[in-house]
């Protein structure tokens, strides 16, 4: 078993190395002297679907939660304490994770739609610079119908994001498998199946497999867990057989206390499965250790959206309350120092020019987001970092919101149209505190003490909203007390 002083040792022998960022990497075939820079890092991306930031115990909120591979990767690295995603819900959080860009300018709005494949990825822009990009797992961002090359069957290779190398996966994974027993399907079309396993071990299984093949060039591997989302076609969460009992008086959290929802019923398994998620993470990690991986590849784990289980509306995210929006995000690796929390808001459209940045690979101008590498390292960045976050919101309505280290300020399109990307005209919604009300309990929208507050809130939220590549809307002001 990895110790954690043995990864941090590593960890910090090749950060010191590659303190410059490995930014000026030699090319992949360049000869090795005493002098040279270290090679580009590998990146790894463990991707959890619906994945609450609170049920990482190093979050500290949740005495319940049994993350200790999760708590380990977070005092060897950075924890965001304070990420979001800038659209809460599976597909067009994905696009955005992988393309640097808000939801409405990769195709994917909603689920169910294909991803521009015109557009850089961190796939494609990683392939440029000599690596290989491998994807397990879920995918949904392939169009729906099986003709157009997405569906519940294979992915067509033009709708893979430029993850053209090893190939592992599936369009919709909660529908093509079950908790114990599935598919999904190779590079080639072929159909690799699984049964009398859990889902969360067989995904990790297969990311074995590859992390112990010989690597020839530095690589990009996304893992992507379905857990712990709910089996869509059964309408709950399932943990591991006989985990769930563990789980029965568990702590629930504060934001779902006093609230009709479902989490009474589903939050013993949704703690089984990421409790599975945090053993998948650390089997994962010890492979990197023993195939002498660790110290040159960046660890990140993060996930799609949160989960308020139907506490905020009739299912489990696409609402702008910190259930749905808040996220773990944590790296570890070379570049950066062991045990650093950073509070500044970031989210997921952040994190492809980020690693792109990491890998010394020039980031595309085309991405809209920004890279917050230097965050973890430079007080001064800190300083100058915008610390806001553009939330776009579909499918449960058509909204947008801004969040910002004070405030959640959402509007919504009053029609309640959920048939479009944006709309034109909005109506002010939610309000919340988030210093004196961080579970969300009181919306304050329309109450005249708090207009000069919504007021600066909506001028910079139609300043992010035109910046986001929209018109500037209409936002009517709300006249009522909710």
């Amino acid at each position: 078993m990895h110790t954690v002083s043995r990864r941090n040792f590593l960890v910090g022998t090749a950060a010191a190395a590659a303190q410059a960022g490995v930014a000026a990497a030699l090319p992949r075939n360049a000869a090795q002297t005493p002098e040279a820079k270290p090679a580009r890092p590998n990146i790894v991306i463990y991707h959890s679907d619906q994945f609450r930031w609170d049920f990482v115990g190093a979050n500290g909120l949740n005495g319940s939660t049994h993350t200790p591979h999760l708590d380990a990767l977070a005092s060897e690295g950075t924890n965001f304490t304070r990420a979001v995603s800038n659209q809460p819900v599976c597909g067009p959080s994905r696009a955005s994770l992988l393309t640097g860009r808000y939801a409405t300018e990769t195709g994917v709005w909603r689920n169910g739609l294909g991803m521009r494949q015109d557009l850089p990825t961190l796939a494609t822009e990683l392939r440029k610079a000599g690596y290989t990009a491998n994807y397990i797992g879920k995918w949904h961002l392939a169009p729906a119908s099986e003709e157009q090359g997405g569906g519940t069957g294979p992915v067509a290779a033009g709708h893979r994001g430029g993850f053209l190398d090893f190939w592992e996966a599936a369009n919709a994974l909660e529908h093509s498998s079950h908790p114990f027993e599935g598919a999904i399907w190779d590079r080639d079309g072929q159909k690799i199946s699984f049964a009398d396993q859990y889902r969360v071990d067989f995904i990790t299984d297969r990311a074995e497999k590859f992390l112990r093949q010989k690597h020839e060039q530095p690589f990009l591997l996304v893992i992507s867990q379905l857990e712990p989302h709910q089996q869509n076609d059964l309408g709950r969460m399932v943990g591991p057989k006989g985990a769930a009992e563990r789980f029965i008086d568990a702590h629930v959290p504060e934001d779902l206390r006093g609230l009709p929802g479902d989490w009474h019923k589903q939050l013993p398994d949704y703690y089984a499965a990421c409790e599975s998620i945090d053993g998948s993470v650390g089997r994962l990690r010890k492979v990197l250790d023993e195939e002498k991986l660790s110290g040159n590849t960046i660890f990140v784990f993060t996930s799609d959206h949160g989960c308020h289980f139907m506490t905020r509306n009739q299912e489990y995210k696409r609402s702008a309350h910190n259930s749905s929006l808040r996220i773990p995000l944590l790296m570890a690796g070379p570049g950066l120092e062991p045990a650093r929390q950073i509070q500044e808001i970031v989210g997921v459209i952040d994190c492809a020019p980020t690693l792109l940045e990491a890998a010394g690979v020039v980031v595309p101008a085309t991405m809209q987001g920004k890279s917050f590498w230097a965050l973890a390292r430079d007080a001064k960045a800190r300083r100058e970092w915008p610390n806001r976050a553009l939330i776009q919101i579909s499918e449960s309505m058509t909204a947008r919101a801004i969040r910002t280290p004070e405030w959640t300020y959402c509007v919504a399109d009053p029609t309640g149209a959920t048939n479009q990307p944006a709309s034109e005209n909005y109506h002010e919604y939610q309000l919340y505190d988030q210093r004196n009300d961080p579970h969300e309990r009181v919306n304050l929208a329309g109450r005249k003490e708090y207009r000069e507050i919504a007021n600066e809130l909506c001028g910079e939220l139609v300043e992010m909203i035109k910046q986001s590549s929209e018109s500037a809307p209409t936002i009517a002001p709300a006249k009522l007390y909710p």
